[in-house]
């Protein structure tokens, strides 16, 4: 260290006024209000299911979880093939518009006695429920209801989804 020597500079650098910011250039975005459609090759189906929009209150999920919220209509689809099962899931859903069904359950199976062993119901059904406007959240039944054979589904309350669309028409 017997070359080295003491810095003179003991005092902050004076103000230099900095140029502005350059922004960086924005994506484009499309012009349209479709939002981009969620393909089947990006849901992943794991033994647990477990999905939530956005918004929907954590404590609503944990009742959904613990089988707290009481399942008011079941459908069953066991042993259908894909496109039927999906005709009656439709079907389903239109029912329970009607009948005001605030959650429901499904029972798709564990995929037992598909050739490769493979829940192919189930992950139709993960996709499936998540392309539904009407479906607020879905999890995995509880043991007692079928486990990870089946799901709970909370639907989005009719009533306000009318009074939501009433209010944007300008009817009160």
């Amino acid at each position: 260290m017997g070359d080295v020597e003491p810095l003179e500079a003991n005092h902050a650098e004076p103000f230099r006024e900095r140029p502005p910011p350059v922004p960086r250039p924005q994506p484009q975005e499309d012009s349209g209000d479709e939002p981009v459609p969620l393909l089947e090759s990006e849901v992943e189906t794991h033994d647990y299911l477990l999905f939530a929009r956005p918004g929907i209150q954590k404590r609503v999920v944990a009742e959904l979880q613990r089988g707290r919220i009481e399942p008011q209509l079941e459908l069953d689809l066991h042993g259908l093939r894909v496109e039927h099962a999906r005709r009656v899931l439709a079907a389903f859903f239109a029912d329970c518009g009607h009948r005001r069904v605030r959650c429901a359950r499904i029972i798709h199976g564990k995929g037992r006695g598909s050739g490769n062993r493979q829940p192919v119901l189930k992950c139709k059904v993960n996709y499936w429920l998540r392309l539904r406007e009407e479906v607020l959240a879905f999890c995995s039944a509880t043991r007692g209801d079928g486990g990870t054979g089946a799901v709970y589904v909370l639907l989005r309350n009719p009533e306000k989804a009318e009074r939501r669309e009433g209010r944007r028409s300008g009817r009160r």
